[in-house]
């Protein structure tokens, strides 16, 4: 935290100073340390930790090269709350950490005992000639219902998008000269259903790492969902959920497999190339519109380097809006926009959802992970989120290194997946968000549920002798 605090306090001066590119370069040198420190010391290139820091400390750094007219200097506000997220994510995270090893490190003890006193008792029974073999299960039931939860959400999905271009009349990927089309494409309620697609490449995923036995059928099935799934983001020419439902299906392999190789991400970024470009022009968004809206300094700045660049450091400059222009506080109202989403208490009571956004430009609304909380309770909003994200990822890290069911790699995918794009939304209190992590819940309560009843019913287990 020292060398963060540095490069930190270095990347306000030169800020402050109009050296912004010295600003930019101080923070990123920062994000990097921070994120080779955990690397370096768990060998994880997924450490949600160092995730979290590098892209969310990184995004700020690359914000801070000021390339675009729309951005201006923040407020004093704004360093401090973009400072109080990480710090207060970073230590929670560590003393969350050590709580949770302390505690882990008692019950191996007591597990210890107990298997010692197993130990002593069948060396005794076997002295005495009354000890009976023990059996242990090998589990086999996780395939058939992780199959049919592929299938499922894939007809559930497939069936939403197909009921809502026949009541909307249209499919956005056919439109032309219209560039908002897929934002007009939804029918409230429905659409969540539409895109939980992004979920079936990475239960793809998990079913071809963990069910190598499966019948070729079966295999082909389930990369024909997965193909289909990716197809619906496509159709309705949304570049963010084939970005998303790609990324975390290399993420989930990594977890699954073991082969945590950050060249994977760097694959699947290039293969996303090619339809990213079909989408940009399926979307009718052409060089000059998008050069129109992001009012780069340097016009011959080309359109590969404008667009990410915006898409990252345009968020922060959002952040700094809401700072200036924000004239109360919502007090938790705005963050528990889910509940009123998912609930319909919207349609209600509309007032409930009735805050306004602040940003540098009408066609630039997506923010910070952290905007919702400081809309709702200022710098202290800010500093009990992050350390609540960090408690629940040194939870989420501890959980899913001691647990047998698959589903919980994929809770700790989309996890790094908001913070690797800690500077795009606010994740968290985002509706498709928890319904996301429902579908993945219900699926994992589907696929236990299923093997419990095929254990039960004695036809696919087998025992081995230790």
């Amino acid at each position: 935290m020292l060398v963060y605090l540095i490069c930190y306090g270095a990347g306000m001066l030169f800020a402050s100073s109009a050296h912004y590119y010295m600003s930019g370069v101080s923070l990123l040198m920062a994000a990097l340390y921070l994120y080779v420190y955990d690397y370096k010391r768990t060998g994880n290139p997924l450490h949600l930790r160092a995730l979290f820091s590098l892209f969310w400390v990184g995004g700020q750094g690359i914000s801070c090269f000021k390339l675009s007219r729309l951005q201006t200097d923040w407020e004093y506000t704004t360093w401090a709350c973009f400072f109080v997220a990480l710090a207060a994510f970073w230590t929670v995270f560590e003393f969350a950490q050590k709580l949770l090893a302390g505690q882990e490190k008692a019950a191996a003890g007591e597990k210890a005992e107990r298997l010692e006193e197993t130990k002593l008792r069948g060396r005794r029974n076997r002295r005495e000639g009354t000890g009976k073999q023990e059996e242990t299960l090998v589990d086999s039931g996780y395939e058939t219902g992780l199959f049919t939860a592929i299938l499922l959400l894939t007809a559930v999905s497939f069936g939403a998008f197909l009921l809502e271009a026949s009541v909307l009349g249209y499919v956005p990927f056919f439109l032309r000269g219209v560039p908002h089309a897929y934002s007009y494409f939804h029918i409230s309620g429905v659409h969540y259903f539409t895109v939980s697609c992004v979920l079936v490449p990475s239960m793809a995923v998990i079913y071809f790492l963990k069910c190598r036995e499966a019948g070729r059928k079966k295999k082909f099935f389930a990369a024909a969902a997965a193909a289909l799934a990716v197809g619906i983001p496509v159709l309705c020419v949304s570049r963010f959920q084939l970005i998303f439902a790609v990324i975390l299906a290399v993420l989930t392999f990594m977890q699954i497999s073991g082969e945590k190789k950050i060249r994977y991400l760097f694959l699947a970024a290039a293969a996303l190339v090619p339809l990213y470009v079909v989408l940009t022009v399926a979307r009718s968004h052409d060089v000059t519109y998008l050069n129109g809206i992001f009012e780069m300094k340097n016009e011959n700045t080309p359109i590969f380097i404008t667009q990410p660049y915006m898409y990252i450091a345009n968020n922060y400059d959002n952040f700094n809006c809401l700072v200036k222009e924000l004239p109360a506080h919502a007090y938790g109202i705005k963050g528990l926009f889910p509940v009123w989403a998912l609930t319909g208490l919207k349609f209600l009571k509309p007032e409930l959802v009735a805050y306004p956004i602040y940003t540098t430009k009408e066609e630039l609304t997506t923010v910070t992970l952290f905007y919702d909380a400081y809309y709702d309770f200022g710098t202290a909003g800010v500093f009990f989120f992050a350390a609540a994200l960090g408690v629940f990822a040194a939870w989420l890290m501890k959980k899913v290194s001691g647990s047998g069911n698959p589903f919980w790699q994929l809770f700790y995918a989309q996890t790094a997946m908001y913070f690797m794009l800690s500077f795009f939304t606010t994740w968290y209190s985002n509706p498709a968000t928890w319904f996301y992590f429902a579908s993945t819940g219900a699926a994992a309560v589907y696929v236990e549920i299923i093997k419990k009843i095929k254990d039960s019913g004695g036809k696919q287990l087998w025992y081995q002798k230790k």
